[in-house]
């Protein structure tokens, strides 16, 4: 055989940037302990400080209310300072906000450690997706974005394995410190691992090559006002508007719901709560992975990102009938199969700012359409609580989720039909 025809090695392309993933996922697992404490303290704390449904659903408003402020800010500040250190600023604020839950005594107090919980936590999804828009190519941003985002879901399934034995042994305020102390672990680590891909000497000439196949994006600065002009924005921003509060009254009122509806309580909650998120985790990951597999095997981004959307929105459907069910295991499988919904509609929804703008405005539209989000999840917040004061079922609440993920994906095909590059 001649030199002429024996093929060149391939050069085998690295994976470092998975270890970034999973640095995204360990964070989120940490971020939902944080958020989702005071769901699994609801009843005891309501009861220790006289609190009803609107108490409770205004303790929620006002967290959303900041945390929609700063996620609109921290788009920037990603965008700026890039996502080691704005990520970093931002899990340094909401770990010592979710510690000062200890200290808080009454509504008022809990307010002001919830809002300060939301400036922190409102820079947790844009830091994460701007990082995986630094060190993913589009073909793997939905899978990456998925495993990452799962970690939200092992954080719902940690908190009740973990809450209820330490109030038990020690009180609430106990739950606050040892699960915010021990978090803090992992800030020193994400700084000293992450760098931009091309920063990073652990990186191979193949690695980077492959993160960087996409057609190189333009580097000027883009700003707000161009941004808020384009209809690509809206359609993610308005696709968070309506989904985003879906997930929050899951986080926040599911508890009480099985507490309820079923007799559960601080000691029984675990079992039904950890195999929802179960089911979640499998919906975050498998969203993203059915839309990345739909275009590796030929279909265009658009049809992939929307089949995997569709399919998503159509298993949300049964959850509108989960307050009908008498036996608890019956609603927790149709309030599993609409979380993991929930997260695999998410996984792609979150990908539509990296697909179709430059990386240079991927934080800024990231964080409006976050802020909005929010927004709406305070709207449901002020719903929910009115539901459950004045009509006292979650039969409509669970009918608005059970329809949501339609109405967001028509709103986003019809305002992206096509998922093209944006001009800027």
């Amino acid at each position: 055989m001649t030199t002429e025809t024996v093929a060149a090695p391939t050069a085998r392309v690295g994976n470092y940037r998975w270890v970034v993933v999973w640095l995204l996922f360990a964070a989120m697992v940490i971020n939902y302990v944080d958020r989702q404490t005071i769901g699994l303290l609801k009843p005891t704390l309501s009861k220790e400080f006289g609190w009803n449904e609107t108490d409770y659903a205004n303790l929620i408003l006002f967290f959303q209310a900041s945390y929609a402020v700063a996620y609109l800010a921290f788009g920037r500040v990603m965008d700026r300072l890039g996502a080691r250190w704005g990520f970093g600023i931002a899990f340094l604020i909401w770990q010592l906000a979710h510690i000062a839950h200890a200290g808080a005594r009454g509504l008022t107090g809990f307010i002001f450690a919830r809002m300060a919980l939301g400036v922190g936590e409102g820079g947790g999804f844009p830091g994460g997706i701007k990082a995986v828009t630094e060190w993913f190519p589009k073909t793997e941003r939905a899978f990456a974005t998925g495993i990452f985002n799962a970690g939200t879901n092992i954080g719902a399934i940690v908190t009740p394995l973990i809450i209820p034995g330490i109030v038990l042994a020690w009180g609430w305020q106990m739950a606050f410190i040892i699960t915010g102390v021990a978090g803090l672990i992992w800030l020193p680590i994400w700084l000293l691992v992450y760098r931009r891909p091309r920063e990073h000497a652990k990186v191979t000439a193949a690695e980077l090559a492959h993160i960087e196949q996409d057609p190189a994006d333009p580097v000027e600065k883009v700003s707000w006002l161009k941004l808020f002009t384009k209809r690509e924005t809206w359609a993610y921003a308005l696709g968070k508007f309506l989904i985003d509060p879906i997930w929050w009254m899951f986080l926040f009122w599911l508890p009480d719901f099985l507490g309820k509806r079923h007799g559960l309580d601080l000691k029984t909650f675990g079992p039904p709560l950890i195999a929802i998120y179960l089911l979640s985790d499998m919906g975050s990951v498998g969203g993203g992975w059915l839309s990345s597999t739909l275009m590796k095997r030929g279909l265009s981004l658009n049809a992939a990102r929307k089949t995997a959307m569709l399919i998503c929105a159509v298993c949300a459907v049964p959850v509108g009938f989960a307050a009908m069910a008498d036996n608890l295991w019956v609603a927790v499988g149709v309030i599993g199969l609409a979380t993991a919904a929930h997260q695999g509609f998410s996984a792609n929804l979150y990908t539509l700012p990296g697909d179709v703008f430059p990386r240079s405005a991927v934080g800024s539209v990231i964080g409006i359409g976050g802020m909005i989000g929010a927004i709406g999840g305070m709207a449901m917040a002020r719903y929910a609580g009115w539901v459950l004061d004045t009509i006292g079922t979650y039969t409509p609440i669970f009918v608005v989720a059970a329809s949501a993920y339609l109405v967001a994906l028509g709103v986003v095909h019809l305002l992206t039909p096509k998922m093209e590059p944006v001009k800027l």
